[in-house]
């Protein structure tokens, strides 16, 4: 016997049985919400403006908004309108719940870091750190749960701590404030190190005309003695420092940086902590009782 709209019963059970694997081949959410049209525009048609209207119509019905705003922001990063991304989640943060709040603040790191807009990248990732801090990270779990490319993995604390800092690094060395940045990367180097913050760091250290400190910190990269050393990106840009490296090293120094300005960039910083860094001790999680003897520098 057929159904009313022309199937059977196994051929409606058939045709949804054809909807369900449609939607997990295409890792689509099930239904037939704002959100879900966005995300089929998205991720099916390949139609970033259509996704983006729909995404909208997703924010202002109430429907998956912490995913569609986020959702929306990448999208409209990848269409070069990362400003219009970074008003949307300003103005639409607040519709999100409290456990949303950390991935938008990544997304925004990233967007602040497409639009070159340095003092708010540092600013939000200081803030982080403050958080990480007190304890607020995380929900007040050591770990959370991460994603990259469809895989799920465990995050430490530590980790996030390394990552942050690396990211400030990276922001300060954009700036120029090489000795900003130096300080930021020795830090991060003491938790979690690796070859592409060494390198980083050695960098720091040539601008600053610190040859004789810059040459073991990169001939640990050579001499495979760090997490990544053995990729061919960090060997590469090794390479390329050793020669920046002998050649500064068979050259006098065009402009050294005086001790003043190093100190100048390490007080900025100290001053920026005590007015913004109020620490709660009780809160503090094991991570930042081993480093507490550097927090002084964490946010310069």
């Amino acid at each position: 016997m057929k159904s009313s709209n022309g199937f059977g019963k196994k051929g409606g059970e058939r045709r949804g049985e054809k909807q369900e694997s449609f939607h997990a081949i295409h890792k689509l959410p099930p239904g037939d919400s704002p959100y879900v049209r966005a995300k089929y525009f998205q991720l099916v048609e390949k139609d970033p403006e259509a996704a983006i209207v729909f995404f909208w119509k997703a924010i202002n019905a109430g429907d998956r908004v912490d995913s569609a705003l986020k959702d929306m922001a990448v999208v409209m990063k990848q269409q070069d309108r990362a400003e219009e991304a970074i008003e949307a989640i300003r103005s639409f943060r607040d519709k999100c719940s409290k456990q949303a709040q950390e991935s938008l603040d990544n997304v925004l790191i990233d967007l602040y870091k497409k639009c070159g807009k340095l003092d708010e990248q540092i600013e939000l990732l200081k803030q982080k750190l403050r958080m990480i801090y007190q304890g607020e990270a995380f929900n007040g779990k050591p770990t959370k749960t991460a994603r990259s490319h469809g895989r799920k993995f465990q995050v430490t604390i530590r980790q996030e701590t390394s990552r942050i800092l690396g990211n400030l690094g990276w922001a300060y060395m954009q700036q120029t404030n090489y000795a900003a940045a130096e300080v930021v990367y020795c830090k991060a180097q003491w938790i979690d190190p690796d070859a592409n913050k060494a390198c980083n760091l050695c960098l720091c250290l040539i601008r600053q005309g610190r040859y004789a400190e810059a040459r073991p910190v990169l001939e640990d990269v050579l001499e495979n003695k760090l997490s990544g050393s053995d990729e061919t990106k960090s060997r590469d840009r090794a390479e390329e420092l050793l020669k920046e490296l002998e050649l500064c090293e068979s050259e006098p120094l065009a402009s050294p940086v005086s001790e003043h300005a190093i100190e100048d960039a390490f007080a900025k910083g100290l001053d920026q902590l005590m007015n913004q860094l109020t620490p709660f001790r009780s809160r503090r999680l094991p991570i930042f009782e081993e480093i507490s003897p550097f927090r002084d520098q964490l946010a310069c």
